[in-house]
């Protein structure tokens, strides 16, 4: 085992990334490890047993390390579980453009695991695991015949930015494109977008492209100074004589097998044929011989399937189930199923069905992210679940496969720029889409049934979103792209290309390409077949649904908003959490306040919600002249009554205002503490604290407006009053140069009814004037 370390770099719009080998992980048929800045990925790939199955037994893993970016789990355990869904959807961005390169006939266990090692939250470490993993096997015995290279293109600012930095990508862009593929071709992409035209998506996929060919001359170039030697794999063959003989024996059968429009009835036909083959060519069953012969027939069989339809598509013009090549299948929408739910609908185009609904929750129920991004939480989620059934199989529901998390992100994504910010609509929102029943395109149908849920629910959506999935089908220079593809067509197609968005451009795109001879031009043409076919489903949604219903279920909860001064966050809060609880206890309300001063009020009761946010406005408003309080008498005095207008601030009622139109000798002829008395503002003193109340009844004051109230009080200045204001350890009632050195606080306990005080020593009145020396 050589001790050499090779390390080849490549510079990408001004960032040096990096590949060294024969450090790290030299037990592994290849190991690489790529650095950008400080974020660092380990990726390797090894060749196990071999196999006797049919199939490419590969399996890819990222396996997220808290320690890369400094932190340690949230679990109760402290240590990494099971792959969240992140790590999941990074794992299925190297899985999606490699497999397709690997060589018929390679059946040995292959594994690619990528283990980032440091994350400096400026690099992403997933485009790092793409490149690594491609270099793991190109430096590898495994014959992959690569490279396979990634890059992220971002649109900020108005202007395309290769492999953008993370903040950049939290705070907002226009586009998150990932674009993998080789020198020739582009393989996968991947975006969200902000309804970006198609011309843009196209002129992004071209600036990736030419990054894509750095990226792979640098594997080639580590791949040729320290690659080891690739292990030779035979190739299966369909043995043409045979071929010939199945297609005149069962050719015509199988014809008209493939033609049964009905999805089931057209595979158990085809099944059927497909049986008749195996018993007719593999002999018989106790010869040394069966095995390999059953195999060469099933390789016939299946090559003669695959040329039939694609034949038939081609030349014809005519799909599996009759339908021409831009032709969608018949539409039928529900809107309102689930009585009990948020927003429910069932979207069915042909045999595909989603039914998606909504959930509306508290801030407090927002998804927390423990993973090695800046993201920490998400308001807005979708889960999608595809049960055996809807396939009409029997098989083990054990939670979300990666297939499930890869759609269930794709739909959200589609949906998250037409997403209602928090202050426009502060709820978490959860989409679910159960797909009942499938035949191809059954996330974009989620993406359909999520909208139009959405919408039911009364979301103010920016816009309705739909999703649509065109395919391909190239013989030479000859193609067909298809709308609406079924499941057939998926998998006897080569390409697969999912676009989402609304009448104005493109919000989520996914393309998986089995071929190396896509050109752009091919995705010119697939994307603006895409767009029209995505217009007409707009069309049928907005013949059911057009706009969010104008009120939410009476079964969400009830959500109000308030924006008060951050400086008054301290007095909704009270000393120890005291206010807010007795609130939250008194309104059966929830109640979340931010540090810029948002406050969200959740109440089962919409009547005890609303009546909480006015408590909460007038207790955090500063107080204006005309102002109206009903508010409780917290003390009395020679001089008035205190009346609390909200928690922590008082106004003076004076007592030559308690009873209008009579004069009286104690407020309490009138009041006691403790009763709740109606008051408008007729005197604001910021500098000293002041407030002054007369009652909302006075007929002096019925109809004045605040202008003519400053002057009621104006005129009354004559007469010294006691002030208002809060009654907190920093609630001034006065500077203290008002009462003179041991003189009575806010008029005085002795002080006369015209609000003057009375002199302890000698009992004369004297004015409070505090600019007037003493005597």
């Amino acid at each position: 085992m050589s001790d050499a370390v090779t390390r080849v770099s490549v510079e990408i719009e001004g960032k040096e990334i990096s590949f060294e080998t024969g450090k790290l992980a030299k037990q592994a048929s290849g190991a690489v490890v790529v650095q950008t800045g400080d974020t660092m990925v380990l990726c390797t790939a090894t060749a196990g047993n071999l196999r006797d199955v049919d199939f490419l037994p590969l399996t890819v893993d990222v396996e997220e390390r808290m320690y890369a970016a400094g932190k340690i789990p949230g679990s109760f355990f402290k240590r990494e579980g099971r792959a969240g869904e992140k790590a999941t959807l990074t794992a299925r961005l190297i899985d999606r453009p490699i497999r397709p390169l690997f060589p018929k006939g390679w059946r040995h266990e292959t594994q690619l695991v990528a283990l980032p090692m440091s994350v400096d939250h400026v690099n992403p470490y997933d485009m790092l695991a793409l490149n690594g993993a491609s270099a793991a096997l190109m430096v590898s015995n495994i014959p992959f015949p690569g490279p396979v290279a990634a890059v992220r293109i971002g649109k900020i600012d108005g202007n395309f930015v290769v492999n953008p930095d993370e903040d950049a990508l939290l705070a907002g862009t226009d586009l998150d494109l990932i674009v993998a593929g080789t020198e020739d071709a582009v393989l996968m992409v991947e975006a969200g977008a902000n309804e970006i035209p198609e011309a843009e998506i196209l002129d992004a996929l071209d600036i990736a492209h030419e990054n894509i060919r750095k990226l792979c001359a640098a594997q080639r170039e580590l791949a040729e100074k320290a690659g080891k030697e690739k292990t030779p794999v035979e190739v299966p063959e369909v043995h043409a004589d045979l071929y010939e003989q199945i297609k005149g024996s069962h050719g015509t059968a199988l014809d008209t097998a493939t033609q049964v429009e009905d999805k089931l009835e057209r595979q158990a036909a085809t099944k059927a044929v497909e049986e008749q083959v195996l018993e007719h060519y593999s002999g018989n069953p106790d010869s040394a011989t069966y095995a390999e012969y059953r195999g060469n027939a099933q390789r016939a069989f299946d090559k003669m399937e695959k040329t039939l339809v694609r034949e038939r598509i081609a030349v014809a013009k005519k799909r599996p189930d009759g339908r021409g090549t831009d032709e969608i299948r018949p539409i039928s929408i529900e809107v309102d199923i689930a009585p009990r739910t948020h927003g429910s609908a069932l979207f069915t185009r042909g045999q595909t069905q989603a039914f998606s609904v909504v959930a509306l929750g508290t801030t407090r129920e927002e998804m927390r992210l423990d993973t090695l991004g800046l993201e920490t939480t998400k308001r807005y989620f979708h889960h999608y679940n595809f049960p055996p059934f809807s396939v009409g199989e029997a098989g083990f529901m054990r939670g979300p496969k990666r297939r499930d998390i890869g759609h269930g992100a794709l739909a959200e994504r589609a949906l998250v720029p037409m997403i209602p910010s928090q202050e426009d609509f502060p709820y978490t929102i959860r989409v679910v889409s159960d797909i009942l029943e499938s035949n191809g395109s059954s996330s974009m149908a989620s993406v359909c049934g999520s909208t139009l849920s959405l919408l039911a629910a009364g979301v103010p959506l920016k816009a309705p979103v739909a999703g649509i999935a065109m395919g391909l089908i190239k013989e030479g220079d000859d193609y067909v792209i298809l709308t609406d593809i079924a499941g057939v067509e998926d998998h006897l197609g080569d390409m697969d290309f999912k676009v989402a968005g609304t009448s104005a451009g493109i919000t989520a795109l996914q393309m998986d390409i089995k071929i190396t001879g896509v050109t752009f031009e091919i995705m010119r043409d697939a994307l603006a077949q895409a767009k029209v076919a995505r217009n007409v489903i707009l069309g049928k949604m907005a013949e059911v649904i057009d706009t969010p219903r104008s009120e939410l279920s009476k079964y969400a909860p009830g959500i109000s908003s308030v924006k008060i001064d951050p400086e008054k966050i301290g007095l909704l809060i009270g000393k120890g959490g005291e206010t807010i609880r007795a609130l939250q206890e008194e309104f059966e309300s929830q109640i979340d306040v931010n540090d810029e001063g948002m406050v969200l009020v959740y109440a089962s009761n919409r009547e005890l919600g609303d009546a909480l946010v006015a408590r909460i406005s007038s207790m955090t408003k500063e107080v204006e002249v005309g102002d109206e309080f009903t508010g409780k008498i917290v003390k009395t005095t020679t001089f008035g009554a205190f009346i609390e207008l909200s928690k922590g601030t008082d106004g003076l009622l004076h007592i030559s205002n308690v009873a209008p139109g009579r004069r009286i000798a104690t407020v309490e002829e009138v009041f006691n503490k403790g009763d709740e008395v109606a008051v408008k503002v007729v005197e604001v003193d910021r500098e000293r604290g002041r407030i002054g109340l007369r009652l909302a009844d006075d007929p002096e004051i019925q109809g004045k407006n605040a202008e003519e109230l400053a002057q009621i009080a104006a005129a009354e200045a004559s007469r010294p009053r006691g002030g208002g204001g809060d009654r907190g350890r920093d609630r001034d009632r006065g500077p203290r140069s008002d009462r003179g050195p041991g003189g009575p606080r806010n008029g005085g306990r002795d002080g006369g009814r015209d609000g003057g005080s009375r002199d302890r020593d000698t009992g004369r009145v004297r004015d409070r004037d505090p600019e007037r020396p003493r005597s």
